[in-house]
C-alpha cells in the first residue's frame, strides 16, 4: 500500500517565489518618469497642432504654425489630447512600481471641510492678485485669454474651450503635479515641503504662456494646491480646486473681453 503514496516529499516540493512589493519611485525615479510623462503630454498636444499645420491650406511655415497654434479650436483640442498621453504614461510608470493606480495617485474622496478650506483659500488667494494686479496698473487676466475666448467662439467651439481649461487641463495637471510628482518625492529626501515646493516649480514651468507676474500667481496657487494635497491625502480635491480656478479665470476673462 504504501507505493500507492504519490505524496511529494516536502524537501522536493518547489519553493513558490514571493511576489515582489510595490514600490513608490523616490527622487530619481519620479524625475525620470516625471520627463516621460510630460514628453507623453507634449507628443499628444503637438499632434493636433501638427494635425491643423498639414490640413492648412498654403505654404507650411513658422507664421502659419504661429496663427494656427493661437486658435481656440486648436488650443481646445490639444490640451484634451494631453489628458489620455498622460493617463497612459502614467498607467506605464505606476503600472511597473506595482502600486495600485488609484493608491499612488491618491485618488479618493476627501470632507466636505477640506473642499470649503480649499475653495476659500483660492478666492483668498486669487483676491489677494488681483488687487496687487490692480494696484501695479496690470491686467486683472492674461491679455491672451481674451484672445483665445473670441478665437474660439468664431469657431463654434466655446464649449469645448470650458471643457479643456476647467476639466482636461486640471486633471491632467493634477494628476502628473500633485498625483505623480508630489507622491515621489514626498517620500524621498526632499519630504513633503520640499515635494510641495518641486511639484509647484514643475507645475509652473508648464504655463510659458504667463509673463513673470502671473508666473508668481501660478506658483503660489500650486503652492496652495500642495498643502491640500497635504492636508486631505485627495488628488481629487486639488483637481476640484484647480477646476474652480479655471472656471473662475476662463469667466473673468471673458467679461473683460466682453467690456472692452
Amino acid at each position: 500500500m504504501d507505493s500507492l503514496n504519490t505524496e511529494v516529499p516536502a524537501a522536493l516540493t518547489p519553493a513558490i517565489p514571493a511576489p515582489r512589493p510595490p514600490r513608490i519611485w523616490k527622487f530619481w525615479g519620479t524625475a525620470l518618469w516625471g520627463l516621460f510623462i510630460f514628453a507623453a503630454m507634449f507628443a499628444g498636444q503637438i499632434a493636433v497642432v501638427a494635425w491643423f499645420v498639414l490640413r492648412r491650406d498654403g505654404p507650411i511655415d513658422v507664421a502659419g504654425a504661429i496663427h494656427v497654434l493661437g486658435g481656440g479650436l486648436t488650443i481646445s483640442l490639444s490640451v484634451i489630447m494631453g489628458l489620455p498621453a498622460v493617463l497612459a504614461a502614467l498607467w506605464i510608470a505606476i503600472r511597473v512600481s506595482r502600486t495600485p493606480f488609484s493608491d499612488y495617485l491618491a485618488l479618493r474622496w476627501t470632507s466636505w471641510t477640506n473642499l470649503l478650506i480649499g475653495v476659500g483659500s483660492l478666492a483668498v488667494l486669487v483676491a489677494g492678485w488681483d488687487m496687487l494686479s490692480r494696484a501695479t496698473g496690470r491686467e486683472v487676466a492674461p491679455g491672451f485669454m481674451g484672445e483665445v475666448l473670441k478665437s474660439a467662439q468664431a469657431d463654434g467651439a466655446l464649449w469645448l474651450l470650458v471643457i479643456a481649461f476647467c476639466v482636461a487641463a486640471p486633471i491632467t495637471e493634477e494628476f502628473f503635479a500633485r498625483g505623480f510628482l508630489y507622491r515621489g518625492w514626498s517620500e524621498s529626501f526632499l519630504k513633503v515641503p520640499g515635494a510641495i515646493l518641486a511639484s509647484s516649480l514643475v507645475w509652473t514651468a508648464l504655463h510659458l504662456q504667463y509673463d513673470w507676474f502671473f508666473f508668481g500667481e501660478v506658483f503660489s496657487i500650486g503652492l496652495l494646491l500642495g498643502w491640500l494635497r497635504h492636508r486631505s491625502n485627495s488628488t481629487w480635491l486639488t483637481i476640484i480646486v484647480h477646476g474652480v480656478n479655471n472656471l473662475a479665470a476662463t469667466l473673468q476673462s471673458w467679461w473683460l473681453a466682453g467690456s472692452n
